[in-house]
């Protein structure tokens, strides 16, 4: 059995009774009901739906298993080449270890402490270089992008705007500038590298940390008003515990980039004494070409810090992302 009653708009909807014997639906002629198919059927003939499909089928995650694969197979063939011996390289390919392995740490002790080839300095200028340099941008970025999303004056959007165009200037254009500023400063090797890496990286940091602030709720800055909280108390107290994510997603992609960074090393920190890991082992490839068994140990040296830094803090990294870049 089944009753009709009437809806809202004068239609009769057939209701099933608690036996369910008749499977009638409801009317869907009315507004509300032609509103939310079309969104239905827009949903589910966008683009954005057919990438989220693609993107989610199996066929997906067979490419990207395998583009992953591909990805990682030089890395673990460098990483096997460090620890064999100069006769094993010279005779067969590092593929050959996995069936017959025989691994030595003396590639790593001889790179490490060998004397004229030691990295061990470099390795440590590498730390000194990259731990400011991205400190710095940080500190300045976070104060440039609450002023610019919480606090109103005249021009604000242009001066956003510009920041923003800024991401697109070469970096090889500035290295000369930059360079007659600081002979005419005499500033320090290590001070030359440490400004040049936080003037690149501000637009970005900027802009993710401007998105990142303005999603936060307004409420939270209206009440820290009312509570006679000023910007300094707001900044340091409300602001900064809530971008952990956004100042450690930037962090952790300016560490990478400081710490593989060649080009600004060899412009502004030349000398020996100055020299980051990456201008060492440059030279190891150009000097020791020949000799696998150190260039290798070398080489992964210097990818040890950075791959490690972005396993253990990846999550991190994606999530301060994806809030600056999402709504909602």
């Amino acid at each position: 059995m089944s009753s009709n009653v009437p809806d809202a708009v004068g239609h009769e909807n057939n209701v099933p009774d608690p036996d369910g014997h008749e499977n009638t639906q409801l009317d869907t002629t009315g507004p509300e009901s032609t509103v939310h198919e079309a969104k239905l059927k827009h949903r589910r003939h966008s683009a954005a739906g057919n990438a989220a499909r693609a993107v989610s089928s199996p066929w997906a995650s067979v490419a990207a298993v395998i583009l992953a694969i591909m990805w990682t197979t030089p890395t673990l063939g460098l990483f096997i080449t460090s620890f064999r011996t100069q006769e094993d390289i010279q005779n067969s390919g590092w593929w050959t270890a996995i069936l017959k392995p025989w691994f030595t740490v003396k590639n790593y002790e001889a790179a490490l402490f060998g004397g004229s080839t030691s990295l061990i300095d470099y390795f440590v200028n590498s730390l000194v270089i990259t731990i400011p340099a991205v400190i710095i941008p940080l500190m300045l970025a976070a104060l440039a992008a609450y002023a610019i999303a919480w606090t109103k004056f005249p021009g604000r959007n242009w001066i956003f705007v510009g920041i923003f165009a800024l991401q697109i200037v070469p970096l090889q254009v500035a290295l000369i500038p930059l360079q007659q500023i600081y002979n005419a400063l005499q500033l320090p090797s290590f001070w030359q590298v440490w400004l040049s890496h936080s003037i690149f990286a501000l637009p970005l940091a900027v802009f993710l940390l401007h998105n990142f602030m303005k999603d936060l709720p307004a409420e939270l800055m209206e009440a820290a008003r009312v509570d006679g909280a000023g910007h300094n108390a707001i900044f340091f107290r409300v602001i900064l515990p809530l971008m952990k994510p956004a100042l450690a997603s930037f962090g952790i992609f300016q560490f990478l980039w400081v710490w593989n960074d060649l080009l600004v090393a060899l412009i502004f920190a030349p000398a020996r004494a100055n020299a980051p890991l990456t201008v060492r082992v440059a030279e190891m490839s150009g000097t020791m070409g020949g000799q696998w068994y150190m260039l290798s140990a070398g080489a992964f040296i210097s990818m040890i810090v950075p791959v490690a830094v972005f396993l253990f803090l990846q999550k991190y990294f994606v999530r301060g992302l994806l809030s600056g870049g999402l709504k909602g």
